[in-house]
């Protein structure tokens, strides 16, 4: 596969339904995580950010959750966005799509005027999170059924 691809925000139902395709790939059939906890209300109002090759094939995705919808996940406070739903499909994995993607996140956080990302980090995901500047704070804890962390970087 070749590396050449771009990551951007979502534009429209075509970019968006590209995301949900790659986030049903990872979650639900890969990792058994049911449907109905996968897709949520935040995704009509999330910024979503989609890893696109050249050929229109999508590799990876995430949203980040900002103002009102973050706060219950960031411990109440506005200034920080939420980093969620992060899938890059197994046919992209070990060529930087989720590396970008991350970055692509914090962007549009920055834009928004956002002071730092929180994410929930699946635990075998923490040392790729920590590479980019993340630390994990607080116990670990499940989210459908899947051993995770909280983790923050200031932007």
């Amino acid at each position: 596969m070749s590396a050449a691809y771009d990551v951007r925000e979502v534009l429209g139902d075509e970019d968006r339904e590209a995301c949900f395709a790659v986030r049903r790939e990872v979650f639900v059939e890969e990792q058994g995580v049911p449907r109905e906890l996968e897709y949520d209300a935040y995704d009509a109002t999330a910024v979503h950010v989609l890893a696109i090759r050249g050929d229109g094939l999508p590799l990876g995705t995430g949203r980040l959750l900002h103002g009102a919808d973050a706060v219950g996940r960031t411990g109440g406070d506005a200034s920080v966005g939420s980093l969620g739903r992060l899938a890059v499909a197994k046919a992209a994995r070990g060529l930087g799509v989720g590396a970008a993607l991350v970055r692509g996140i914090e962007d549009a956080a920055r834009e928004r005027g956002l002071t730092a990302v929180d994410l929930h980090a699946q635990t075998h995901a923490l040392g790729f999170y920590e590479r980019l500047g993340y630390e994990a704070y607080g116990p670990e804890f499940p989210d459908a059924g899947i051993p995770h962390r909280a983790m923050r970087k200031a932007l």
